[in-house]
């Protein structure tokens, strides 16, 4: 079974019965299944063939959905990128991922064209329409991927409803999510129609997800968490989603109150920008029986403080992208405990191990290893960092972690030097990468401290040779390279920076330095 045959399954039953909401307009699973067999027939008509790779370039909506479940459909792998990367950013998953096609909004048209020229490969550039006036006047013959473009609607057009699709073997490449990797360059993580499926499917039967629920997909489509808690399992039960354009506390609580949402996830960060919402009541969130929140560690002061006002109980859980994404969860039918990421979900182990691999008693803090039909089968074109992750069947997440006598699991710390911004993983390296390349910079360290609002932001040092070179202009350099979440909050400039007698700039003493003087 695989998550397109599903929804193929869940149509026939629910012909009728509302899908998702978007901007206040249903749709029903015959209709979701309609299009997304028109985007697999216009696949084809366009040459694409099972085993190519598109690159879904969407924020939240149902051109992400159709062309999602279209594609899987049709046996072609799905690149999911951010729309708010940079064209450096965007070029390189492209490029590395051997893209064919690429679906995105004619608002980011402009973005394509000016990375088009990186992309030899690139032979489709699919265009969903929004509507948005910024480009309704806007020439589309003005630009030289013109002969390239094909609009969403003409694509589901030249389609047809009905579709006979290849036969797809459950371990066959359905995803590729590419991750922050600690070289400064991302990692594709293959995850198979399996490793998808098992987890949605896992996750929809330890939340007791079912027809009744109704599930704020506010999180982002791109987003591993989103795709498999607040997409996929809710369309392999049957439930309805309320589609989220763009996470606003307002338009969460309109929704939840209008059509009686049941489920919320979230990263921190929201529950938090949900909680200081200036004017909101225990009322706005009153049809809600769950909330889950991942991405990162949720401060027990902000749970417990959401609990009280809201009357509703959070779940945390835990899981990385090359997890597909959940490896634990906080059970519903047993006591919840506050900081803790929960026991293992449905099939799937955890356990705790020191530097040999062998499993560690309990509250021994120790390296956090997965096993289970949701892990993934590998990195792209990358078989040596794929054997350095996994071993023996078990994926080595890098986190140190605790479990406790009842197996309920704690992460102590991070193995690496990751900065989880508002739920976005960060990798320092990355950004010095970044910061390397400007002319003027010498050296750098960047490191993440914490911050109330989004729990963590890049803090950045830096030694220049150019004694005009500014924060601000260093900035703007930055903002052309990095997406948003990656720039940082603030760079300082020193002499020189701390280094042992290698010469290796000591990052984490430098960071404890600064967090000292915060104190």
């Amino acid at each position: 079974m695989h998550l397109s045959k599903m929804l193929a399954e869940t149509a026939v039953k629910n012909l009728d019965k509302t899908a998702f909401y978007f901007l206040d307009r249903p749709t029903t699973y015959g209709e979701l299944n309609a299009a997304v067999n028109q985007f697999a027939t216009g696949m084809e008509k366009l040459g694409l063939q099972k085993g190519d790779h598109i690159a879904l370039v969407l924020g939240n909506s149902p051109h992400f959905i159709i062309a999602l479940y279209g594609a899987m459909r049709a046996g072609i792998t799905v690149i999911p990128i951010n729309p708010i990367y940079t064209p450096d950013e965007i070029s390189f998953i492209a490029n590395n991922g051997d893209v064919k096609a690429i679906v995105t909004l004619d608002l980011l048209v402009p973005l394509v064209e000016k990375l088009s020229s990186h992309l030899p490969n690139v032979h489709h550039y699919i265009i969903c329409e929004t509507n948005d006036e910024r480009v309704q006047n806007v020439d589309p013959t003005q630009f030289s991927i013109y002969s390239k473009m094909k609009s969403f609607s003409q694509i589901l057009a030249s389609g047809s409803i009905q579709y006979e699709a290849p036969e797809i073997q459950e371990d066959e490449t359905a995803i590729i999510l590419y991750t922050s990797g600690t070289t400064g360059k991302p990692k594709g993580a293959m995850l198979t129609h399996k490793n998808l499926y098992s987890n949605a499917k896992d996750i929809g039967n330890y939340l007791k997800m079912s027809s009744e629920d109704t599930v704020i997909t506010a999180l982002p489509m791109f987003h591993v968490f989103c795709l498999s808690v607040c997409l996929n399992a809710p369309l392999i039960s049957g439930a309805r989603m309320l589609i989220v354009p763009k996470f606003s506390p307002r338009e969460v609580f309109r929704l939840a109150k209008t059509y009686q949402a049941t489920i919320f996830a979230g990263v921190p960060t929201m529950y938090n920008f949900l909680y200081q919402y200036e004017g909101s009541v225990p009322e706005d969130l009153l049809s809600l029986r769950l909330c889950i929140s991942g991405g990162s560690s949720m401060p027990v002061a902000l749970l417990k403080n959401f609990e009280e006002k809201f009357k509703v109980i959070v779940s945390e859980g835990y899981g990385l992208s090359e997890a597909s994404p959940v490896t634990c969860f906080n059970p519903l039918d047993r006591p919840r405990k506050p900081g803790s990421i929960g026991t293992s979900i449905l099939n799937v182990k955890n356990k705790v191990v020191n530097e040999l691999g062998e499993e560690l008693p309990a509250n021994t803090v120790g390296e956090l290893v997965v096993q289970g039909p949701n892990v993934m089968k590998g990195y792209y074109k990358l078989p040596e960092e794929t054997a350095a992750t996994i071993k023996d069947g078990w994926l080595y997440t890098g986190d140190l972690a605790r479990m406790d006598e009842e197996g309920y699991f704690y992460i102590v710390d991070r193995k690496k030097d990751i900065i989880i911004v508002g739920g976005y993983n960060v990798y320092p390296r990355e950004v010095e990468e970044v910061l390397y390349a400007h002319p003027d910079i010498v050296e750098t360290a960047v490191f993440g401290v914490p911050n109330p609002e989004y729990g963590e932001v890049v803090q950045c040092y830096v030694v220049s040779k150019n004694p005009q070179l500014d924060e601000e202009q260093l900035l703007r350099y930055c903002q052309e390279h990095l997406a948003e979440y990656k720039i940082p909050k603030e760079i300082t400039f020193v002499k020189e920076l701390p280094k042992n007698t290698t010469g290796k700039i000591l990052r984490r003493a430098l960071k404890e330095q600064i967090l000292q003087k915060t104190k």
